[in-house]
């Protein structure tokens, strides 16, 4: 495990963007594994900076994200599809055709998961999974428990992650209560994992995950038994770490 620290954003952002830039460079037909919410917002946009720059093509890229809410419809402002649309897909070459996301308004979800799964096994495997961290450790949508899903399944979500992702909604009443998303088991199938925390009050939770004990009530700890994982920390982030 590769653990940098970062003195600004902007050091942690260029650098997470240039690792995924590199990728792509060398391997046009690259598969991603991308993320929402604000913490990999920054590393887009360093993307979207290098593909204006014409050193990127994302034509032959495929990406499959890692979770969808369940129940917002086509179209909704906070669906994840409209989130990467707006924040890379459409300011990039990328064939939409080729980005993957979960269907949290499919009328049946169980199904839903199944075709998600046989595609992330039809596709070639993951070379690069990008991944942020919740308060209580988890990794896409996948919280803690006594045991953990492999494969893509609907998870309900725990209160406190619900008030997390609060702040993109109206008010707490109208974030959904559940979400699909990729298993553990997919998230470790990818041939690199590149985790990015941002802020102090993840520095507790990402230090446990990234140094404590093994454990299904501690997604993120699962991490540990990759063979090859960047982790990208902001100064906050990685305080712990110091001492």
């Amino acid at each position: 495990m590769n653990i940098k620290i970062f003195d600004t954003n902007e050091e942690l952002d260029q650098v997470g963007g240039n690792i995924i830039a590199s990728l792509v460079q060398t391997k046009p037909h690259a598969v991603l594994g991308l993320a929402t919410g604000s913490t990999p917002i920054g590393i887009y946009e360093q993307l979207i900076f290098l593909f204006k720059k014409g050193l990127l093509d994302f034509s032959q890229v495929t990406a499959f994200n890692l979770d969808e809410y369940v129940g917002l419809p086509e179209g909704h402002p906070e669906t994840y599809r409209t989130f990467m649309n707006k924040r890379l897909y459409s300011h990039i070459n990328i064939n939409m055709n080729r980005t993957h996301i979960p269907n949290g308004d499919a009328p049946d979800l169980e199904a839903e998961c199944r075709r998600y799964d046989s595609m992330l096994a039809g596709g070639t495997q993951i070379d690069l999974q990008l991944l942020g961290l919740g308060h209580n450790g988890h990794i896409g949508f996948n919280e803690p428990d006594h045991a953990l899903s492999s494969g893509t399944h609907v998870v309900d979500l725990k209160e406190e992650t619900r008030k997390a992702n609060a702040r993109f909604f109206s008010s707490i009443d109208e974030v959904p209560n559940q979400a699909i998303t990729m298993g553990v088991g997919s998230i470790l199938k990818a041939k690199m994992i590149m985790l990015v925390v941002r802020g102090e009050s993840k520095a507790e939770i990402a230090h446990q995950a990234l140094t404590g004990p093994i454990t299904t009530e501690l997604p993120a700890s699962l991490l540990q038994t990759h063979p090859n994982v960047v982790v990208l920390l902001d100064k906050g982030a990685g305080k712990y770490f110091y001492e």
